[in-house]
């Protein structure tokens, strides 16, 4: 498949809304749409655009539709700005899963944000993209009953 990565902007809140849903999909079966607007969920995405979001989109060549992306953005719970680990959220479009799609957005977001070293992956304990994550160099350095906080040297 031929598809091109470009960064994320302002205008691309309503594909991250998409791709937010897509993450928090499970084997088990789908989940409903409302589960995005749950608070712990929307911060990942709502204001999309602020100071420190950074990300990357994957799209078909062919027909420019989205099959991925992957982005970072500092939590808002009353610390400053870059104090907190910025949590990353991560998907590839079922169909479109283990083509190398999430390794190449992975690889952009860090050679993009070198200086990134520390990444929260909430909720994802266990899962199998864990995995992936420890191929680019992090490793878990804290674990809290909701969140993995991995890093790497930078």
């Amino acid at each position: 498949m031929d598809y091109l990565i470009r960064p994320l902007t302002t205008a691309d809140e309503p594909v991250l809304w998409d791709m937010l849903y897509q993450a928090l999909q499970t084997k088990e079966g789908e989940t409903s749409h409302a589960i995005i607007r749950q608070p712990q969920f929307a911060s990942y995405v709502e204001g999309w655009g602020r100071e420190g979001d950074i990300g990357f989109l994957a799209h078909d060549k062919k027909d420019g539709s989205v099959i991925g992306a992957v982005w970072l953005r500092s939590p808002l719970n009353g610390k400053k700005q870059g104090e907190a680990a910025p949590e990353l959220a991560f998907a590839v479009k079922p169909g479109h899963r283990g083509h190398g799609i999430g390794s190449a957005l992975l690889t952009q977001l860090v050679r993009a944000n070198p200086e990134k070293s520390a990444i929260s992956v909430r909720r994802m304990a266990g899962k199998p993209v864990l995995r992936l994550y420890e191929r680019f160099g992090f490793k878990v350095a804290e674990q809290t009953s909701d969140a993995i906080i991995m890093r790497r040297e930078a």
